[in-house]
């Protein structure tokens, strides 16, 4: 498992670029018929956005924060042009973002308390 860590803190920018990447295509992919109800995706927000920001986290690189604020405004960004990709723009689907990145930030510095040990 420490292994595992250390090479995600190693590449820790070549891992979120291409989650980035990952997310973007997938959000803006344009799709043939929309849900019949809007808002049943919270859960892979939430998954994704936290597995976008575990790299930055676990690896703390100086103002991390700042990608942190970057990856909200990002998925805000995100959810203003999905309507033109035939998608839902929705701002519950930000919140389940941040509620991610929260996530991924918890998760972490957890395993970086334990990685220390």
């Amino acid at each position: 498992m420490i292994k595992v860590l250390q090479t995600i803190e190693n590449y820790w920018i070549i891992l979120s670029i291409c989650i980035l990447l990952i997310i973007t295509t997938l959000s803006l992919w344009p799709i043939d018929d929309l849900p019949l109800v809007p808002g049943t995706d919270k859960t892979h927000h939430l998954i994704g956005y936290a597995i976008l920001v575990f790299p930055t986290a676990l690896r703390k690189p100086n103002r991390w924060m700042l990608l942190v604020v970057f990856f909200i405004f990002y998925s805000g960004l995100i959810e203003l042009i999905q309507p033109y990709f035939n998608h839902y723009g929705e701002w519950l689907d930000m919140l389940a973002n941040i509620t991610g990145i929260v996530c991924g930030i918890i998760l972490a510095s957890v395993m970086n308390i334990f990685n220390k040990r």
